[in-house]
């Protein structure tokens, strides 16, 4: 369990926590958990999380368990500065949508005597990893990895596979678009969706071929 670390008031800098792992796998439930604990000690917060993600609410951060917070909705990384003046703690959601400049924006906040607290996909529906995520994390004081459960096989799960023929990488969904998988699990589905596309191919290129 993640033990939060205290605001020391005599030292100026900050640090950055990043919660990573596939969907479902509870990355902003505690998100939430650590920004209201922060709220009850009367710490000054604010949350952002990119004005893309709609799926929920269009200003509340909202985990698959309904859990909320409110938020700012913000296009880019480059707002989140001018609206954290006077912050003590600076929560990020979805840290995988936003640009590239989000890592430098949350070093700046730490340097600036901020926690910042960010939650995103370390990997995409492809299994690679996700945007300014790797960056984020290489350059964090606390990483914290949350799984999910297979679906298939009940093992920890640390895939986001996408059921839908969607190849867009920024492609909003729920359970009916995406499920967690194991390793085991998603290389089997990644094998079997390729055993169908090359079925699928072979019927277009002969399509009169009788069987023998």
């Amino acid at each position: 369990m993640f033990l939060e670390n205290t605001v020391n008031h005599k030292e100026q800098f900050g640090w950055i926590e990043v919660i990573c792992g596939s969907m479902f796998s509870g990355k902003t439930e505690e998100l939430i958990r650590r920004l209201k604990r922060a709220q009850f000690a009367k710490q000054k917060v604010e949350i952002f999380k990119p004005a893309v993600d709609v799926r929920y609410d269009d200003e509340m951060v909202v985990s698959h368990d309904s859990n909320e917070i409110r938020s700012t909705p913000v296009p880019a990384a480059a707002n989140i500065p001018i609206l954290a003046d006077g912050c003590d703690v600076i929560g990020i959601d979805e840290a995988q949508f936003f640009d590239d400049e989000i890592v430098q924006v949350c070093n700046d906040l730490a340097n600036r005597g901020i926690r910042v607290i960010v939650a995103g996909l370390d990997m995409d529906f492809k299994g690679n990893p996700f945007g300014p995520m790797p960056n984020l994390m290489a350059t964090a004081e606390y990483v914290t990895k949350v799984h999910a459960v297979c679906t298939r096989t009940g093992n920890l799960a640390q895939y986001s596979y996408r059921k839908s023929k969607n190849e867009d990488l920024v492609f909003l969904g729920e359970t009916q678009e995406y499920e967690p998988l194991s390793r085991a699990a998603y290389y089997k589905a990644n094998l079997k969706e390729e055993i169908k596309e090359y079925e699928v191919d072979s019927e277009e290129i002969n399509p009169n071929q009788e069987e023998e």
